[in-house]
């Protein structure tokens, strides 16, 4: 081969290596892919934080009794008499809907039970009745807590939730922690507080022919 020939196929040889080279780096990186990877993005915000709200929720949701005093929507009240006399005294049965009324109420309650009375000896009260009150509080169609409300006599407290009970008599500590409780019975019933204790007479206004209402 003539050293002409040769000077004509080293530069050729050269440009086929090169753009082999060319072919080879095009084919491991397709067109407007980047050179290198960047590392992969993160979020800046704790994993946890969802999960922890989310579990708030369910444990604020699940609550019952005294812990869920502002979850109560609705109240649905009984008035029970345990004596056979007097007996002109009227069923009542109602359900009170004002979230105010309901949770005044039931903080009530809750604050009397909380500071239950530790009274030892004779403790002397008015003359009692027997009536009471019985009923259950409700955040939408779940039951928070029952109670029983003794309204004559001694006053007493009883509320159930999560199969325990808390009883006491509203004497002591527990009158002056509910200082309200009968007064916000009254209001839920739509009823004078006079009227939560003292059997009340029915009046006949159409005279003795006519029944009783």
């Amino acid at each position: 081969m003539s050293p002409r020939h040769v000077r004509g196929t080293v530069p050729a040889v050269l440009l086929c290596s090169a753009l082999a080279g060319c072919a080879s780096a095009t084919a491991s990186n397709p067109a407007g892919a980047p050179a290198t990877s960047s590392p992969p993005v993160t979020s800046s915000a704790p994993v946890t934080s969802s999960a922890s709200a989310s579990a708030s929720a369910s444990l604020a949701a699940a609550a019952v009794g005294c812990a869920s005093v502002n979850q109560a929507t609705s109240v649905t009240v009984h008035r029970i008499m345990h004596l056979v006399e007097p007996t002109r005294m009227g069923a009542l049965s109602t359900t009170q809907h004002n979230t105010a009324l309901v949770r005044a109420l039931f903080s009530q309650f809750c604050d009397a039970v909380g500071h239950a009375s530790t009274a030892t000896g004779t403790v002397h009260c008015p003359a009692d009745f027997g009536i009471s009150y019985s009923g259950t509080f409700y955040d939408g169609s779940r039951t928070l807590a029952t109670f029983v409300y003794g309204a004559s006599g001694c006053q007493t407290v009883s509320i159930t939730a999560d199969g325990k009970t808390q009883t006491t008599m509203v004497f002591g500590p527990a009158s002056a922690a509910a200082p309200k409780l009968r007064a916000d019975m009254a209001a839920v019933l739509g009823v004078p507080a006079s009227m939560l204790a003292q059997p009340q007479p029915q009046v006949n206004p159409g005279g003795p022919n006519k029944p009783l209402r």
